[in-house]
């Protein structure tokens, strides 16, 4: 099962919910620890969350600034990866820079997604440059909907046979 048609059975039923968010922490297992949760699946956008845990604070009992820099790097790159199949195109993160705006101190949710114009722009964009770097602005807001911070995330989108591929001789 790909990433992509287990992300379309999540959206209408609640144990391929589970199975995505159980994959994912698979997947990735470097975001295991922050247990971010896929919560709602939409047509051209996904909601994330993260909770108010230990691995997730600071020093003054806050969501720490990296965990919210990650979520922000997460569900961009996840609603990229549903948009763009990651067997055909490849993402790579280029620059992230997050403006901190409220202390999280509970639970936290932001919402993010390609919408088909935008899908049409990078297609377009591609047929005629071999690499395009599309930057997108993710906000994070607690369950009081106060803004706790926004991301602006650059990805660099390259189909993979324009990728050179580097051997090292050992």
């Amino acid at each position: 099962m790909t990433l992509n048609s287990l992300l379309e059975k999540a959206q209408h039923n609640k144990f391929y919910l589970l199975l995505l968010n159980i994959a994912l922490r698979r997947i990735i297992p470097y975001n295991a620890p922050h247990r971010f949760r896929v919560e709602k699946i939409k047509e051209e956008s996904l909601q994330i969350s993260i909770p108010f845990i230990r691995n997730n604070k600071n020093h003054i009992q806050g969501i720490h600034a990296c965990a919210l820099a990650t979520l922000c790097e997460y569900i961009s790159g996840l609603s990229l990866a549903r948009a763009l199949p990651p067997e055909k195109y490849r993402l790579i993160l280029q620059t992230i820079h997050i403006d901190y705006h409220y202390q999280g101190k509970m639970k936290l949710f932001t919402e993010f997604g390609i919408n088909q114009n935008e899908l049409s722009d990078i297609k377009t964009e591609l047929e005629k440059n071999q690499s395009i770097v599309k930057e997108y602005e993710v906000k994070v807001f607690d369950t009081k909907q106060n803004h706790i911070c926004t991301g602006r995330i650059s990805w660099q989108v390259k189909e993979w046979g324009n990728v050179k591929l580097k051997v090292y001789k050992s």
